[in-house]
């Protein structure tokens, strides 16, 4: 297998975090949405979506059911069985998803054109609706399933149907006699042409991406073009003071934008295409516009567990520092989006900073989304939860306190999959003579450094432990360079090569550790990571955080349940000075460090019946426990928070 962005092959992952995560998604969640595709789960919303491409092929007789992004359900699930089969093989699995795939080529039409809906509900109003239809959307999931299906198992046949559409639809756009100079309402197709390029060498693949991107925010906007086309005098439901447009951020070309705004998963894709394409082509201005969205998210509208999106309504970016933590939206894949994002920066840059976001990401804001056996799942993912609230109150109905079944627009549990059974693809990449050891997840890799293929083998315990060993395996002895991550919530970061102190002072650029010498079979890394626990604090601008602290151990963030601490949890204070203990509990949720300590919580007895009285501070002292808050919510449903009252 031959991954696409590094020159990199075949990671292995044996790490006991990683390795129980990819063995739910293997063994749970594909088939379980295998399950749910086919419509096959008792008192779980249809999908309808197999279905859909039976009638598409003119197998079955029946109407289209589903959002018109339906077939994005199944691209993402070929995705994550593609990914599947790098470390777990499956032939029986592996048949199910070649039917799938000829039932896709079936359903392809003669042009190429390639789309559930549109060829059974509306044959004659394809690519009138860019804004609205997800086309292209769905397009580019295809896209991305046939690359990854394509790197797994030399097979091509999916490749060559998406080769075939991609052709249809470059023949639609552009500037050209009876083209349309439209770009896609939902960003996606744009980072899956960069993959399709890398594999089929096919520049006009590359180009198409390119016209996407350049295309957007120009004026007169095409949406209003195609909208005037259809006669459609409806006013569009999002609207702000850039009309319509920053929803989809085509309210100005994109070397412009400044800040995220608009729809969270549709940014996070578009700047990961951003970056792709700055790297591809040595854009310079698209790599000065990825720079500074990437600074705007992360400094100024990204929650600690590297949630994005903080605003129900459209799914979207607010505005700086506005992060609520019971009202925010924070969706499982604008997290994955972000990992996605994190990772093409890193092509353009080797800066520690893109990483450490990627492994917070990681570590809580996406994993959060899936129970820990793989059985249910957020779209929503709060740092703040209190369930009479979320049942009672409209403007917090889109957070729930426990997690669901599947859902009608089951777009997070796929892409948790698919991102899940790729983690190998983000731990390394080599640049030359270069190797970059970006994440620490136990593995074996090998990668392409000068000329020969370099196996590295990474030992940990990590995130509960911060030791972490690797083992440097050339075919021959040779003078390279490994670079490992100092994470930004190290301190105190010790690295030795075969017993040797490294001067970390001398030899860390943008924070990797740059290692350069002849290398040897087996020659030994060793990094100790400190693990210390963490009271972390907002900027003061983020209001809802100013007097709180939130738990942080490594690149873990921790919460408190109310099945630890009791009701509410709100009422608890951290002393300043608050010693709190880390310690392994095997037996806890399958086992995972939890935090205790010392607090006070306000002390309510002898309150009388008055709603209010005059003001007297009465606290109590109390213990707490605090857990990673990607587990939260894997016992008996109920209260939950990231920031606590800090007591001076």
């Amino acid at each position: 297998m031959k991954t696409v962005d590094s020159k990199l092959t075949d990671v292995q992952v044996t790490d006991n975090f990683w390795s129980n995560y990819m063995d739910v998604v293997i063994n749970e969640v594909i088939p379980y949405q295998w399950a749910a595709l086919n419509d096959q789960i008792p008192d779980a919303p249809p999908s309808h979506a197999i279905k859909n491409f039976r009638i598409a092929a003119k197998e079955e007789k029946g109407e289209f059911k589903g959002y018109v992004f339906q077939d994005s359900d199944v691209a993402k699930w070929l995705e994550a069985v593609a990914y599947s089969f790098e470390t777990d093989p499956n032939p029986e699995l592996e048949k199910t998803a070649d039917e799938v795939i000829d039932l896709i080529g079936r359903a392809q039409e003669e042009s190429g054109y390639l789309n559930t809906y549109f060829t059974i509900n509306e044959p004659d109003q394809k690519w009138t609706n860019l804004r609205d239809h997800h086309e292209l959307y769905c397009a580019g999931h295809m896209i991305e399933a046939a690359v990854a299906y394509y790197q797994s198992t030399g097979k091509r046949k999916l490749l060559d149907i998406m080769s075939r559409f991609v052709d249809h639809i470059d023949s639609i756009f552009g500037h050209g006699e009876n083209q349309l100079p439209g770009y896609p309402g939902h960003q996606e197709i744009e980072l899956s042409l960069v993959k399709l390029y890398r594999v089929t060498n096919n520049k006009r693949y590359l180009n198409l991406s390119k016209y996407f991107i350049d295309e957007r925010g120009k004026t007169p906007h095409y949406f209003d073009i195609e909208k005037q086309k259809r006669g459609d005098e409806k006013k569009p439901w999002w609207t702000d003071e850039y009309g319509s447009y920053s929803y989809h951020q085509a309210h100005l070309p994109v070397r412009e934008q400044k800040e995220a705004i608009g729809h969270a998963v549709r940014a996070m894709y578009m700047y990961t295409a951003m970056a792709d394409l700055a790297s591809e082509t040595n854009d310079q201005t698209l790599k000065e516009a990825s720079k500074r969205l990437w600074e705007n998210v992360t400094q100024r509208q990204m929650y600690i567990t590297a949630g994005v999106g903080s605003m129900s309504h459209g799914e979207a970016f607010s505005f700086d520092y506005d992060l609520p933590n019971d009202l925010c939206y924070t969706e499982t894949c604008a997290s994955i989006g972000l990992v996605f994002w994190a990772k093409r920066m890193l092509n353009l840059e080797k800066d520690s900073q893109y990483a450490d976001v990627m492994e917070r990401a990681l570590f809580n804001g996406t994993i959060s989304g899936m129970d820990l056996d793989g059985k249910k799942f957020f779209y929503v993912n709060p740092l703040e939860v209190w369930p009479k609230a979320s049942l009672k109150r409209k403007d917090r109905i889109h957070v729930k306190h426990e997690r669901q079944k599947w859902f009608n627009c089951a777009c997070c549990p796929p892409n948790l999959a698919r991102l899940i059974t790729s983690i190998g693809h983000y731990v390394y990449s080599a640049d030359q003579n270069e190797a970059y050891v970006h994440l620490y997840v136990g593995s074996e890799g090998e990668l392409d450094i000068g000329e020969q293929k370099v196996k590295i083998v990474q030992k940990s315990n990590f995130p509960w432990d911060g030791n972490i060993n690797i083992t440097i395996l050339p075919e021959e002895e040779a003078v390279f360079t490994i670079a490992l991550r100092i994470p930004g919530w190290s301190k105190g970061a010790i690295l030795k090569v075969n017993g040797d102190v490294i001067d970390l002072n001398d030899d860390v650029k943008k924070g990797y550790a740059y290692i350069s010498r002849k290398w040897r079979k087996g020659d030994e890394i060793h990094l100790n990571l400190p693990m210390t626990i963490e009271k972390m604090k907002a900027h003061p601008n983020v209001r809802g955080n100013i007097g709180k602290v939130a738990i942080q151990r490594g690149p873990l963030v921790y919460c408190l349940e109310e099945a630890d601490n009791g009701g509410n949890l709100p009422s608890i204070y951290l002393p300043l000075n608050s010693q709190l203990n880390a310690h392994f509990d095997k037996d806890f949720l399958g086992g995972m460090t939890v935090i205790t300590g010392d607090a006070e919580r306000l002390d309510d007895y002898g309150w009388d019946e008055q709603l209010y009285q005059p003001a007297e501070s009465k606290r109590k002292p109390t213990r707490i426990k605090a857990i990673p808050y990607y587990a939260w919510c894997n016992r008996k449903p109920g209260e939950m928070l990231v920031w606590i009252n800090e007591k001076s």
